[in-house]
């Protein structure tokens, strides 16, 4: 019986193995493809990467033809360098380096030896190339912007490095891939998938077909076309309001959290990143550090917020208990502890509600109810980590999570972090050492994006969708979860009407009466945010930045904006104006304060930002 089962084992493995062999010598071709690889070379066919639209339909990016000069390392032959160097108008030095690097990186592989000429550039090139064995042209599309604004929306394309090819083997030397904005937050959904042929040759490398009648090749399929939440007129509206001065605009739609305008300044035509002076370009525009605008301040700014952070200082103080819209509280020209200078106050009537309180900015009202809202726990340490707890349900003191890859968390500190800043235990804190974040300084740091989100929050009484900038993908239905989840506050939603009110204010009778949009109800909060910087080791004030933040209509809100003017001296000055000029032009599509448009798009803040050390600010007690 065990020799009948030790025959009956060899068999079966015999019959295994000889099973194995056959599928592999008949079937399965794959290893001849590999094997016969001196002899078959790989062509790849780049896709269309997909087209972009804004939330109207309008076409902001398609694309344009492009053609690279590549070489295969191992197949060039000896020819007339200078005479090839003349014809791609390049010197023989970066020639020689540009061939030493491409056998680095491979010599059995494509490398790109001079990117992108245009169309009237490939007609002549075409006929020359048949001379410089080793060489040849591949087409490719570049992108096209159909508007020379946003380029911090869409960001942009650029070569990949040594880096992302050995990451993501799907790239190889001389390919495309996006960049910051949108391109890089998309760009497997843009970019499409690559079509390949594999081309025979012969022993002399001459083309001879497809190999195997192209039963191999595979068709390249184009990028998918997105649609942005965007309005291009919204967004080249502000970029227009915003020239000669430096700051950001992000406005969003508080019933869904798409983003409407994204705006920075100072910025820059997208179209300087496409062709063969993108390099040169992005060089310029990368060593610019004055006026840095590669530096999306929406997104990645991080400024003390001012005076809008007084209405989250008084929502936190009803849902405490620690004060009710009606108590009213005295103003002496401002809030006196300590001994300390007092933190001022515009001129007003005194005592002062809630909603009062709001539309006059005054200081003394939010400190009371800051240092009430502190002080309500046995210690410090606990008032601030429960004061910090309801910030962070507005998205404040993290990553935002919005649908692009720029961004900062801002700082909402904790009680750890004033532990170490005054050496807890050895120095004991208080309420009254913090006091100044109750007005927005202190140690509170905000992008506008998050200044635009809390408002949002504001606007719907107590819940907001997390900010993003696509609306929807060409052949696809759904969109992240995370934009469709609604986020509510710590906030009890009947807490929000006083600070609406107040805010509604703020525009009838209050910090920004003089610049009322007619016919439309604005509730909105001004902002002046002390600038400092150090000279020569010392803390020096700078001109204050100018901050506002607003929805609109009061009911049913359809625009939330946060505006922020660096070096603008104070909140309706510049910020102010800005936002209802925005808000107008969403809601009506038309603009009836024509001198408040004069006066912002014909104002400058160059001289302003032309003195010392203006552009170098931070944190008031930093």
């Amino acid at each position: 019986m065990r020799k009948f089962l030790l025959l009956f084992v060899v068999l079966i493995t015999g019959l295994l193995f000889t099973s194995r062999l056959f599928y592999l010598q008949v079937y399965d071709t794959s290893a001849q493809i590999s094997s016969d690889n001196n002899a078959i070379k790989k062509k790849f066919d780049y896709p269309q990467r997909g087209f972009i639209f804004d939330r109207n339909g309008k076409l902001l990016v398609s694309n344009q033809p492009s053609y690279d000069v590549m070489v295969i390392p191992k197949n060039v032959e000896p020819l007339d360098t200078l005479e090839f160097c003349k014809l791609l108008k390049i010197t023989k030095s970066d020639f020689d380096e540009i061939l030493r690097k491409a056998r680095i990186y491979s010599p059995r592989l494509p490398s790109v030896v001079v990117p992108q000429f245009t169309k009237e550039e490939y007609a002549y090139l075409s006929e020359k190339m048949h001379k410089y064995k080793g060489f040849y042209i591949q087409k490719r599309a570049l992108r096209n912007y159909r508007v020379n604004h946003s380029a911090n929306v869409f960001g942009y394309i650029a070569e990949v490095n040594n880096q992302i090819i050995k990451k993501n083997p799907y790239y190889q030397m001389g390919d495309l891939i996006g960049k910051a904005g949108v391109e890089q937050e998309y760009e497997e959904i843009l970019r499409g998938t690559k079509g390949i042929n594999y081309i025979q040759t012969d022993r002399f490398n001459r083309v001879i077909g497809p190999y195997k009648e192209g039963i191999y090749d595979t068709l390249p399929e184009n990028g998918k076309d997105i649609t942005l939440t965007i309005d291009e007129r919204l967004q080249k509206y502000g970029e227009e309001l915003l020239v000669n001065k430096r700051g950001g605009i992000v406005a969003i739609e508080p019933a869904t959290g798409e983003i409407l305008a994204l705006i920075t300044a100072s910025n820059y035509d997208p179209g300087l990143l496409v062709g063969r002076e993108r390099s040169k370009n992005f060089t310029k525009l990368w060593y610019d550090t004055i006026s840095r605008p590669l530096f999306d301040r929406v997104l990645q700014g991080e400024y003390p917020p001012g005076s809008p952070f007084k209405t989250l200082t008084a929502l936190i103080g009803l849902q405490e208990g620690v004060i009710d819209a009606k108590e009213q509280i005295s103003c002496h020209g401002g809030y006196h502890y300590g001994g300390k200078k007092p933190l001022g106050c515009h001129h007003h009537k005194s005592p002062l509600s809630m909603v009062g309180g709001i539309a006059n900015s005054c200081n003394a009202y939010f400190c009371t109810v800051y240092r009430r809202t502190i002080e309500k726990f046995p210690s410090p340490q606990e008032g601030i980590d429960n004061w910090r707890k309801h910030l962070e349900s507005f998205g404040l003191g993290n990553y935002m999570g919005y649908d692009l890859p720029a961004g900062k968390k801002g700082l909402i500190p904790t009680s750890n972090f004033y532990n170490r800043w005054y050496q807890y235990p050895k120095y004991k804190w208080y309420a009254t050492a913090t006091i100044s974040n109750a007005i927005g300084q202190g140690e509170v740091l905000l992008t506008p994006m998050q200044m635009v989100n809390f408002t949002a929050a504001i606007a719907n009484r107590g819940w907001y969708y997390k900010p993003h900038i696509l609306k929807n993908i060409k052949g696809i239905d759904t969109i992240d979860s995370k934009y469709t989840k609604r986020y509510n506050t710590t906030i009890d939603s009947k807490h929000f009407e006083p600070i609406v009110e107040g805010m509604y204010d703020v525009y009838n009778k209050g910090t920004a009466s003089y610049i009322r949009i007619p016919g439309i109800e604005i509730c909105g909060k001004t902002g002046t945010a002390e600038n400092f910087t150090k000279i020569d080791g010392k803390r020096v004030q700078l001109t204050d930045h100018s901050i506002f933040v607003a929805f609109a209509p009061k009911d049913n809100p359809k625009i939330a904006i946060a505006v922020f003017v660096e070096n603008g001296y104070w909140g309706s000055r510049w910020a102010g104006r800005i936002a209802g000029l925005m808000i107008e032009k969403y809601l009506k599509g038309e603009i009836s304060r024509k001198d408040m448009e004069e006066y912002v798009l014909n104002g400058s803040l160059e001289e302003e930002y032309a003195k010392p050390y203006s552009g170098e600010t931070f944190n008031i007690n930093n």
